[in-house]
């Protein structure tokens, strides 16, 4: 069972991803980045390697445009086409099972009015995290490393304007701690339109480790001309990791854009990459 990284060693992997990303014709050693984030060589190797299982080096390799372009390549999702009938699935991500429902079009219309939205600040992998949870499962998940937590709060707020929200870390905690870990099972309570539904549907079939394209999305739920809405829903996506977003790539092999911030994408791809690759040489 793969477990989670230290989340506190995020900060120290943010900082050394732009380090090596503002370096990177310079293909920095591991002597240079150890020293911008204040660590010896040693103990920055080893916190690199407890957090993605593999060298600083090899995981240079995960964060460049060209290996964006090799997951294309040889790791490109063809996705199945969308579900004929309902709005409800299932997926795996790491050894977390997810069964998730769509809001109700009454409910929706509704805009949240009668719910009422437990939330809590939690440590997660790629910094601090807010989640939401409804009595029906999680509505909301945000980084706030790029973000802040101020411009967390207010996106997940407007997407349920009219209802009540309320701090409770007892209800959150167990909740919190299978879908940050990965581990576990979890049930999503997701607000959205038809659309984007059906795009948050077919990120859920791209699996880990794994990458496709907004136009193979738009293909896959029937709407061939629709990159760029397809790309709005993309974005619009409540509960970040556990549909993967970050899975969704530009043609060309560039990252595209991502809600919470570019680096926190880039961290997500390189770690899921290195860790399938990781198994993929155990196996």
């Amino acid at each position: 069972m793969t477990h989670a990284p230290d989340p506190y060693h995020y900060a120290v992997i943010a900082r050394a991803i732009a380090h090596i990303g503002d370096t990177v014709d310079a293909q920095p050693t591991l002597e240079e980045v150890a020293a911008a984030v204040g660590l010896s060589p040693a103990h920055f190797q080893r916190v690199f390697s407890a957090w993605v299982g593999v060298s600083p080096k090899r995981y240079q390799q995960y964060l460049t445009l060209d290996h964006a372009k090799r997951m294309l390549e040889s790791r490109m999702t063809v996705l199945d086409a969308a579900h004929g009938a309902g709005l409800s699935g299932a997926s795996r991500l790491h050894d977390l099972f997810l069964r998730w429902e769509a809001m109700t079009p009454g409910d929706y219309a509704q805009r949240g009015a009668g719910t009422t939205i437990s939330w809590d600040w939690c440590d997660s992998p790629f910094g601090e995290a807010l989640v939401m949870a409804t009595a029906r499962g999680i509505c909301g998940l945000a980084f706030t490393a790029e973000t802040g937590r101020a411009a967390a709060m207010a996106d997940l707020r407007a997407r349920w304007p009219e209802a009540d929200f309320v701090q409770d870390p007892a209800r959150i905690a167990p909740l919190a701690e299978p879908i940050l870990t990965g581990r576990g099972e979890a049930r999503l309570h997701l607000m959205g339109g038809p659309f984007q539904i059906k795009v948050w549907e077919a990120l859920m079939r791209i699996p880990s480790g794994q990458v496709t394209t907004y136009s193979s999305i738009a293909q896959a739920i029937g709407s061939p001309g629709a990159v760029r809405a397809v790309g709005t829903a993309v974005g619009r996506n409540p509960v970040s990791l556990l549909i993967p977003c970050h899975r969704a790539l530009r043609k060309s092999g560039g990252l595209g854009g991502y809600h919470w911030g570019l680096p926190v994408k880039r961290a997500m791809l390189a770690w899921e990459a290195a860790r399938a690759d990781a198994a993929a040489g155990a196996s």
